[in-house]
Parts: structure tokens; sequence; C-alpha cells
């Protein structure tokens, strides 16, 4: 039981710091400049996805607009990132300095639904 309780303890350390790396990830994947990603949405992608709080459709008719991007379950600062660095076979080949794409999402998750 002794033995248990100093590993216990010796860890403890440890697992503490993993927990703060993990936290920060967490945060930091959430953090971006959300009215720089609004501008940019709005200059770049509104030609084919609806980008606003109140759009419900978008001007190509197989683009999703950010609000259901934002709407899609589990959806995260780090899909959307994701997201944005895949190439799709209809969507431009767009290319976003990883702080605009960190804006971006960042614009798309303030459009989700609030409980």
């Amino acid at each position: 039981m002794r033995k248990t309780t100093r590993r216990a303890a010796a860890m403890l350390p440890l697992v503490m710091a993993v927990g703060a790396l993990l936290a920060g990830g967490a945060a930091a994947q959430e953090f971006g400049d959300v009215k720089a990603g609004r501008d940019l949405a709005r200059t770049v992608c509104a030609e084919c996805h609806g980008v606003g709080r109140t759009s419900m459709v978008s001007p190509h008719p197989d683009a999703p607009t950010f609000r259901r991007i934002a709407a899609v379950p589990g959806m995260t600062a780090i899909a959307i990132r994701v997201i944005l660095n895949t190439p799709h076979r209809q969507m431009p080949d767009i290319i976003l300095t990883s702080d605009e794409v960190r804006d971006v999402a960042a614009y798309i998750l303030t459009l989700k639904e609030r409980d």
C-alpha cells in the first residue's frame, strides 16, 4: 500500500503537466481572431458559401453555409482547419495562411446555435 501511495505521489506532477498541456491545446485550438475570420470569409468565401449569421442559402448550391458547417455535431476548430486544408473537388484551390485558417475556423464556430 505504501509503494502505491509513493508511486502515485511521484506521478502527480507528470499527470498535472500533461493535463495542463492538454487543456492549453484545447484552448489554443479554439483561439483565433473572429473579426479577421469574418472579414476574410466575406471577401474570399462568400462567392460560394453563405457566410453570415442569417445566411440560409449559399450562392453555390453545393456549398454549405457556414452556419450549417458550424451546426455539424462535434464540429471543432481542429475539424474546420482540416477541412480548410484538404482539397475538395468542387472547392477552388484557395491558399490561406495558418493564421487565416485559424481565424476563419474561429468565426465559423461563432455561428453555432447556442442551447
